[in-house]
């Protein structure tokens, strides 16, 4: 069993010595380790040009436009069992890199999409996608913060086991942590977080959410988007949508259980998003070949054009 560390924090800081900690709490289970910083890595970020879905639907397996070291660390990730990820808090949420990750997993790394284009591709004799993207997988996450602006890390992180749909096990903030190396009760959390994702790999099926509950008792976000029909709330993680009540002095999160269905990190939401995509999709294709959006187009092309800075 392999256990690999993701720190997106500088070198030697204070992510660097979490992923550490972690991974001494996954060796003293028995687990082999890896430690990989992102910083180390040319990481480019996805252009959202959709050559990863139209290589995925036309059965010409995994790809992405861009070459850079993601498809080394993507190699990384697939091939471990497990993942923890330690991440520093930037305006409330996850440091951009680690966003760039989130954003090249995308439609390419979707459970979904790359059933379908399994499919597709055993149907026309195509390439298949690494069926490693379609094993189970358990993640675990940590937010390392200076201060209390940490209310959007815990769903910065969760978004990113969304599309694979990995199993999160531990997705713990730190705030007020600039000096985390010195605290040992934090340290021994961290530790402790290496020996949960261990047992879970190990039996992914007996695998159980170790982190905050949370609001939502579907993927325990506890962000949500509030519309302007009083307590009516969509999840900001997983979209199920419902209602925000009190109860015995406690929020809850109430929704009708055929949402279920159409959550994001379920098979059956997923499929539902990629209709909707391959619709609309569909449409904007037809358009592209009026006069109209042709010219349109050109309006906006000679309006005005981007400035660069000066070479050399």
């Amino acid at each position: 069993m392999k256990i690999l560390a993701i720190s997106a924090g500088t070198k030697d800081g204070n992510n660097d010595a979490m992923c550490k900690e972690a991974l001494m709490g996954v060796q003293e289970m028995g687990a082999e380790i890896e430690f990989i910083r992102l910083f180390d890595l040319h990481i480019e970020h996805c252009t959202g040009c959709i050559a990863c879905v139209n290589a995925l639907m036309s059965g010409r397996g995994n790809l992405c436009a861009l070459k850079d070291d993601f498809d080394w660390l993507l190699d990384k990730m697939l091939d471990a069992d497990g993942i923890v990820f330690s991440i520093p808090i930037f305006e409330k949420g996850a440091a951009g890199i680690f966003r760039t990750i989130t954003d090249r997993f995308g439609p390419r790394m979707d459970r979904g999409n790359n059933i379908i284009s399994t499919k597709i591709a055993e149907a026309t004799n195509g390439k298949v996608p690494d069926p490693r993207i379609l094993k189970d997988k358990v993640v675990s996450y940590m937010g390392v913060g200076g201060s209390d602006w940490a209310t959007r890390i815990q769903c910065d992180h969760a978004m990113q086991a969304l599309t694979p749909m990995w199993k999160v096990v531990d997705n713990e903030v730190f705030m007020w942590s600039k000096a985390i190396m010195m605290e040992d009760e934090k340290l021994a959390k961290a530790r402790q977080i290496g020996r949960n994702i261990v047992a879970a790999a190990k039996d992914f099926d007996a695998a159980k959410y170790m982190g905050d509950s949370g609001v939502c008792p579907h993927c325990h976000s506890r962000n949500f988007y509030l519309n302007d029909e009083a307590t009516h709330a969509i999840c900001c993680l997983c979209g199920i949508e419902g209602e925000i009540k009190v109860a015995d002095n406690k929020v809850q999160f109430v929704f009708p259980e055929e949402q279920i269905k159409h959550a994001h990190d379920t098979l059956s939401g997923k499929f539902i998003h990629g209709d909707d995509i391959k619709e609309n999709e569909g449409k904007l294709a037809a358009i592209k070949k009026t006069p109209e959006y042709k010219a349109r187009v050109q309006k906006y092309k000679e309006f005005i054009s981007a400035i660069k800075p000066e070479q050399g």
